[in-house]
Parts: C-alpha cells; structure tokens; sequence
C-alpha cells in the first residue's frame, strides 16, 4: 500500500514564488458534439435556436448550430488541465473571468484550450495569478481569448 497522499500527486506541488510568467497549462483537446451542445442546452436553460435548430441556423448561413459562448468558456475550466494539480491546496478560489468570442464554434470543431500565466501579483498573504484563457479550433482560428484570475495562499 502507498504511504500517503502525496504518492497520488499527478504533479509536484509548487508556491506561488515558484510560478513563471510565460508558463502556459494546456488541457486535452476535445472535439465539440451534438451530445456536448444538447447536455449544455439542458445545463444551461438556453433555449434560443441559434444553439440546436439546424435549420433556423442554415436560414442564418451557419453550416449548423453555434456553440454557447459560456459552453465554450466552459473548456477553460482550469480542472480541465494541469494548473490545479500543480498548486494543490494553495489553491483559494477562482476570483474573475471576462472572455471575448470571437469565431463560432459548431458541432465536429475540435478545440484546443490554454491558460497562460500573465501576471503574478504578491500580496502579504495570499498571491493573485492572471492567466490568459486562449481557445484554438482546429484551423488553428482563435475562437475565445479571456482572462481567469485565481487567489492562491503564498
């Protein structure tokens, strides 16, 4: 048997001191699907045309429906990648987000998800790390560029 909770860290811990502006957290990329639109339409109470009446949206000039703006924000979730598993329990909360949408995202687009880190603020106890959200499609199109703010203890 393992000795202790430590022998289950994906990654080694580190501080906010040992955090670098630059570092960029890639999370997995995933390819948005019908199933992925009609799960966040459930979620999301959402129920304008634009995000699942194909033919309302062909009416448009859309090949299909357009994904959500906040199901695309989604996949920037910082639990999808590494960055969590790297501050561990230094972790307070997630503070602020704002994103731009910028191209539509549709139904068989694969997305490509990134934090970097922008902006480290030191404060006495607690440090504030500013990330840029980024979102790529498969024609390597910047679909979303946001900003996450995350509080962590020093």
């Amino acid at each position: 048997m393992p000795g202790g909770l430590e022998d289950w860290r994906v990654l080694p811990l580190r501080g906010f001191d040992e955090l670098r502006v630059g570092e960029v957290f890639n999370s997995a990329s995933r390819t948005i699907t019908d199933a992925n639109f009609a799960a966040f339409q459930t979620v999301s109470l959402d129920n304008h045309p634009i995000h699942y009446d194909v033919e309302y949206c062909k009416r448009l000039g859309h090949p299909g429906p357009l994904a959500h703006g906040l199901q695309v924000l989604s996949f920037t979730a910082a639990g999808a990648g590494l960055f969590p598993h790297v501050i561990g329990e230094k972790l307070i909360g997630f503070i602020e987000v704002s994103a731009k949408f910028l191209k539509p995202v549709y139904p068989g687009d694969t997305l490509y998800p990134a934090l970097t880190i922008g902006e480290l603020v030191r404060q006495r106890t607690t440090g504030i790390v500013a990330m840029r959200a980024t979102v790529h499609n498969q024609r390597s199109e910047l679909v979303l560029d946001g900003t996450h703010r995350y509080l962590m203890k020093l």
